[in-house]
């Protein structure tokens, strides 16, 4: 069964800069750059548009929460 995860502050179809997605994941920023250039790279799938643009689509942020989810009534 798969679960839709709805939030009015983080629409899927747009895309969003590293620290709009850090403040909405409750991380900080250089989480998510460290996650990006680890190797092999972590975090939500992201793309680089300049040495100095990312961004990440609010559809993939939700996908990547979803894929991390741990159920304990089935873990």
């Amino acid at each position: 069964m798969r679960v839709e995860v709805q939030s009015p502050d983080f629409d899927r179809t747009r895309w969003y800069t590293t620290e709009e997605v850090a403040a909405f994941l409750k991380v900080d920023p250089s989480s998510l750059r460290r996650w990006r250039t680890a190797s092999p790279p972590q975090g939500p799938p992201f793309v680089v548009i300049s040495g100095r643009v990312t961004r990440y689509r609010g559809a993939d942020v939700i996908e990547y929460l979803m894929r991390r989810r741990v159920d304990p009534a089935v873990a």
